[in-house]
C-alpha cells in the first residue's frame, strides 16, 4: 500500500469536488492538519473515515486503497461477466436446439416408415396400414412442432413455460 499515492489520489478527489482542506476536515470532523497529513501520505485515515471518504467521493474503497481509479479493471470485469452470461445463454440454446433437432429427426424417421409401408406391398395388411397412418400423422405433427418451436412463437411458448415454472 503506497501512502504517497493514496494521498495524491485523495488530494485529486478533493480538488475535483472543489473543496479546501478545511471544508473537508469540517465535513469529517477532523482537523485540517489531519487532512493535510492524509494528502501528503504521512498518515492514513481510519477505516470508518476511509469508508466515509469512499461514499463522499463516490468511488470504490478499493480505488482509495490502491490510490487510483480502476476503470480499466472494471471494464475487464464487466467484459468477463458478459462473456460468462453469454456462455450460459449459449448452453441453454444448444440444449434447446438439440431437442428440436431430435424432434425433427424423429419426424423424418416416422415419415420414412410411413412412406416405406404405403409404397410397398405391406400396405395391404390392415395392421401395417394403421401403423403407416400413425407414423404419417406423427411425422406431420413433429415437423409442425419443429416449425413452431423454431419460429418466434416458440420463444413466446418458452417464456410462458418459464413464467409458469416460476409460479410453482
Amino acid at each position: 500500500m503506497d501512502q504517497q499515492k493514496i494521498g495524491k489520489f485523495l488530494k485529486c478527489l478533493r480538488k475535483d469536488k472543489g473543496l479546501t482542506q478545511e471544508q473537508l476536515a469540517e465535513h469529517f470532523c477532523v482537523s485540517s492538519r489531519t487532512v493535510s497529513r492524509w494528502e501528503n501520505g504521512n498518515n492514513m485515515p481510519d477505516v470508518d473515515i476511509l469508508i466515509g471518504l469512499a461514499d463522499f467521493y463516490e468511488v470504490d474503497i478499493r480505488e482509495l486503497i490502491d490510490g487510483e481509479r480502476k476503470i480499466e479493471n472494471m471494464d475487464k470485469e464487466a467484459k468477463e461477466t458478459v462473456l460468462k452470461a453469454a456462455e450460459y445463454m449459449n448452453m441453454g440454446t444448444e440444449q434447446y436446439t438439440k431437442r428440436v433437432h431430435l424432434l425433427l429427426l424423429a419426424g423424418a424417421i416416422f415419415w420414412f416408415v410411413a412412406s416405406l409401408i404405403s409404397h410397398t406391398e405391406l400396405s395391404n395388411n390392415a395392421v401395417l396400414n394403421a401403423v403407416s397412418d400413425f407414423a404419417e400423422g406423427a411425422a406431420i405433427g413433429m415437423v409442425l412442432c419443429g416449425i413452431v418451436f423454431t419460429s418466434r412463437y416458440g420463444q413466446r411458448i418458452r417464456a410462458f413455460k418459464q413464467r409458469l415454472l416460476k409460479r410453482q
